[in-house]
Order: C-alpha cells, then sequence, then structure tokens
C-alpha cells in the first residue's frame, strides 16, 4: 500500500493506492493544514484515518509527499518515520518528472503544479495541455506535447477572493462560494457569489484563450480542471475533462519514475 500526501496551504489532501501498477485510489481524506503541527499529531492522525478506512497502518510499505508548504515537512517526515518506519519520497528538485522544466528558474515552480503536470503528460500524451488547479490559488499551468513545461498563472482562488471582501470591506458578509443561478444578483450575498463565480470563469477563458494563441500556434489545448473547486465549473464547457485527484495520481507517477532510476 501506497500513502500519497498533498500538503497545501489550507488543506492537506491525502489517498491511498495499493501499487505504481494498480493506481485506483480506495479512499482519500482532507485535514486542515497547520504549519505547528508536532509529528505526533500528523503520525496519530495519519494511523487513525487509515484505520478508521479498514487499511492497517503497518500494511504501508511507501509514502508521497508534495508539499508548498516548508514548515511542515520536518514534522511530516518525521511521522513518517516514527509511525510508519518509513523515509517517504518528497517530488521536489533534483527528482525525475518525465517535464523539459521551461521556467527562468525552475525551483520556483510549486510541487502541486509539478504532480498535476506529471500526471496529465502520463494520461494525455502527445497533447498540448493546460490545467487549471482551484485550490487556495487558482493556478494555470501550460505543458506541449513535447512535454516543455512552460509556465503560466497564479491568481487569487475563491476562498481567497471572498476572504478579501468580507476583511477589507465594512459590510459585505461572509458566502457560500457556489454557482449562482444568474449573473445578476438581485442582494448582496447573490452578487458576490456572482462576482466571485463569474469573475473566476471569465479569468480561466481569457488566459486560456491567450494560451493558445501564445504558446500553442492557435491551437485548441486540452484543458484539465482540478482542485477543490473545480466542480462548481462542470457544465460551462471551460474544461475538456474534469479530475479531482490528478496531484495524487502525478504524485504516484513521480515516485514510480524514481523508483525505476
Amino acid at each position: 500500500m501506497i500513502l500519497l500526501l498533498d500538503v497545501g496551504n489550507s488543506q492537506i489532501f491525502g489517498g491511498v493506492v495499493e501499487s505504481p501498477t494498480a493506481p485506483r485510489i480506495l479512499f482519500r481524506f482532507r485535514k486542515s493544514t497547520q504549519s505547528s503541527a508536532s509529528s505526533d499529531e500528523i503520525g496519530l492522525f495519519l494511523g487513525s484515518v487509515l484505520r478508521e478506512n479498514r487499511i492497517d497502518p503497518a500494511s504501508i510499505t511507501r509514502i508521497g509527499i508534495c508539499s508548498v508548504v516548508p514548515g511542515t515537512m520536518h514534522s511530516l517526515k518525521g511521522a513518517c518515520q516514527k509511525y510508519f518506519n518509513l523515509t517517504p519520497f518528497v517530488l521536489q528538485a533534483g527528482v525525475r518528472t518525465g517535464l523539459k522544466i521551461k521556467y527562468r528558474n525552475p525551483l520556483e515552480v510549486g510541487a502541486d503544479r509539478i504532480a498535476n503536470s506529471i500526471a496529465a503528460i502520463h494520461s494525455y500524451p502527445g497533447k498540448n495541455i493546460v490545467i487549471v488547479d482551484l485550490g487556495t490559488a487558482t493556478t494555470f499551468c501550460a505543458i506541449t506535447e513535447e512535454k516543455d513545461y512552460l509556465g503560466g498563472a497564479i491568481i487569487p482562488g475563491l476562498r481567497i477572493s471572498m476572504e478579501a471582501l468580507e476583511s477589507r470591506t465594512a459590510k459585505l458578509p461572509t458566502v457560500e462560494i457556489l454557482k449562482p443561478e444568474t449573473a445578476c444578483g438581485r442582494s448582496t450575498i447573490e452578487s458576490i457569489q456572482s462576482g466571485l463565480y463569474f469573475s473566476h470563469l471569465g479569468a480561466m477563458r481569457e488566459l486560456i484563450a491567450l494560451y493558445q494563441e501564445e504558446v500553442f500556434n492557435g491551437k485548441k489545448p486540452f484543458v484539465i480542471g482540478t482542485g477543490g473547486f473545480s466542480r462548481l465549473f462542470q457544465g460551462t464547457g471551460i474544461f475538456d475533462v474534469e479530475l479531482p485527484d490528478l496531484v495524487l495520481h502525478g504524485l504516484l507517477q513521480a515516485l514510480w519514475l524514481n523508483e525505476e532510476a
């Protein structure tokens, strides 16, 4: 059994698979990211969530981690050592990815963006791809059919945008983030929901169209949606496919690539 952990700014997204050759995710879980959490807190949580899902923690033979929160890594590695007697594979600079990173400074590319891209080129070889990951931030990644990782864009995510409105204005309330029925809100809450949703949809359409012209020579790219808020945009035609587990599959593929090395 392999335990996979994607450590984001807001949440740790985890899953368990049987092996790299049996990549079906048996179950998934989420936990709030706490950079101050100790190795014992993390280890006890992981053991508990495994047992609650009828998996013996002793059956975990490998652990893969990708993280955009450096402050959590010491405790995460300690938890893996103490509670699983394993040294985790960490997706970081210097490991094999199958990508040719064209960023000016490759070290700046987030591990989650790399994991998403690894999964994309593995699942859809020979395609120009744009990945839109709707999490704490909304990130865009452009990858060519030759597996060149070109870069992309980062914009505030839906929740960050909502929290900014709440904290920086005197009278605007916190709202539920959802797909509004109409663009023209008839109340303050509906207006905020409309603004959050349709501004994000417009940004996605604009950036994808710009990438098509700037880096793909006018060819329409294959667009993958992922991340916690991607389901909100189902039915809009913005994505060719919506894959909520993309980052975990990419982390698994990276682990497999580096075991083969």
